[in-house]
């Protein structure tokens, strides 16, 4: 940014005094945050005094188009840290607690068992970790009846058991009018 010229805070009150659009061009948040904190620097906004630390966020506000709030974010965590680094995004989610493996068995066991209900299938799965000791199904095993269906919608579940059946066409004819039957009756309805 060419704004090297504003070297003063009176230089910055003037800028803000002019209503002029202003336009700021990064390619990213990071050059944003490498700009204020070389404008901060620049300025040395932690020496300055109360009356003057006010115009320098307005100024940075003006520019990068940043709130009060978010400003005032920025300029703490230079205060604290002495640089200001962009935070990572992290989503939260969710532990997942029945593993593709497990999604795996409960396919099998509704293939082999003609996808039963869901508390037959239930019952099938803790036989098969209790009766017969395999301990793969201990984990799943546990699952509550509702969380079935969530699992037969997911899509490990759905690339295992697909089932493609066409529609079985129906002849009905009932209302069909046909031609002279044997016996030389006019057309009647079968």
């Amino acid at each position: 940014m060419g704004d090297r010229n504003l070297q003063t805070i009176e230089q910055a009150r003037q800028f803000l005094r002019r209503n002029e659009a202003v336009e700021f061009r990064a390619l990213s948040a990071g050059e944003r945050y490498k700009w204020i904190e070389e404008v901060l620097i620049r300025f040395s906004y932690h020496r300055l005094k109360r009356t003057e630390q006010g115009v320098i966020p307005q100024y940075l506000k003006r520019i990068t188009g940043y709130s009060r709030s978010q400003m005032s974010r920025l300029i703490t965590e230079h205060k604290r840290r002495g640089r200001i680094r962009q935070a990572p995004y992290r989503r939260h989610r969710f532990p997942r607690k029945y593993n593709p493996a497990e999604v795996m068995l409960l396919a099998k066991t509704d293939e082999l068992h003609w996808c039963l209900s869901r508390p037959a299938t239930k019952k099938i799965m803790e036989r098969e970790c209790e009766v017969y000791g395999h301990i793969e199904f201990e984990n799943i095993s546990r699952i509550s009846v509702a969380h079935l269906y969530d699992l037969r919608r997911s899509n490990v579940y759905r690339g295992i058991t697909r089932r493609d059946t066409k529609t079985k066409p129906v002849v009905s004819r009932i209302g069909e009018r046909s031609k002279l039957g044997a016996k030389g009756r006019l057309g009647y309805i079968l």
